[in-house]
């Protein structure tokens, strides 16, 4: 299974711990440790419990859920990513399983922010400020769409506030806190993560270009 923690690959047998009866039935927490993090990762289990001690095990579950992490956890932005963008992200990661809107909210601001610096937009609202992303021609198409979404999907003609203050705790509609995480991670490899690793390709070039007694790439 995958570590919802760290999201390495591991495999780990789990032991079962009896929590008890209620209306729905019998309840365990299935736990498991992480080798890679040395983290547990435990799910709360619905189902029926059998056996006694290491024995113990949880079958014909109904329903279950993580108890910890309270969700899976989204991969940290690639290190080329600058921490003035990088810490809204992970704490708009964290923050998602809890509260939708929180996560929203600062996910926005980063996207905000990110357009600000990296696009050169004008101060303005969001809205807009996507808008003149959008129309300078500076970003791939695939891009465009994907940042024009946020616009969509968060009905910001509905929630203008999402919009004049991007930072706002406001309601979400389904999906919308997940989609500006991806929007994002697609920003930060256009911004971040392809020029450097075209530099560290030019360089290396650069280097065999130099031993060979050839002018560099300019």
């Amino acid at each position: 299974m995958k570590c919802p923690h760290c999201l390495t690959e591991y495999h780990d047998e789990p032991s079962t711990i009896p929590l008890g009866n209620d209306a729905d039935g019998q309840w365990a927490i299935i736990r498991y440790l992480c080798p890679a993090c040395k983290k547990i990762v435990a799910l709360m289990a619905n189902g029926t419990v059998n056996g006694s001690g290491k024995g113990m095990h949880i079958h014909n579950i109904k329903t279950s859920y993580l108890a910890r992490p309270k969700s899976a956890s989204r991969p940290p932005p690639p290190k080329e990513v600058p921490k003035e963008f990088s810490e809204d992200y992970i704490e708009a990661s964290m923050v998602l399983a809890d509260s939708a809107k929180a996560s929203a909210a600062l996910s926005r601001r980063c996207l905000q922010h990110l357009l600000r610096e990296k696009a050169s937009v004008k101060h303005g609202n969001l809205a807009n400020e996507i808008q003149e992303a959008i129309d300078s021609g500076q970003l791939p198409s695939f891009i465009c769409g994907a940042i024009d979404a946020v616009r969509n999907i968060g009905n910001f003609a509905a929630h203008p506030i999402k919009s004049q203050s991007s930072g706002e705790v406001v309601p979400v509609e389904q999906g919308e806190a997940e989609w500006n995480l991806d929007v994002l991670d697609s920003l930060f490899d256009f911004y971040f993560v392809q020029p450097e690793q075209i530099k560290k390709r030019r360089d290396a070039l650069n280097i065999k270009l130099s031993e060979a007694g050839k002018p560099n790439m300019k």
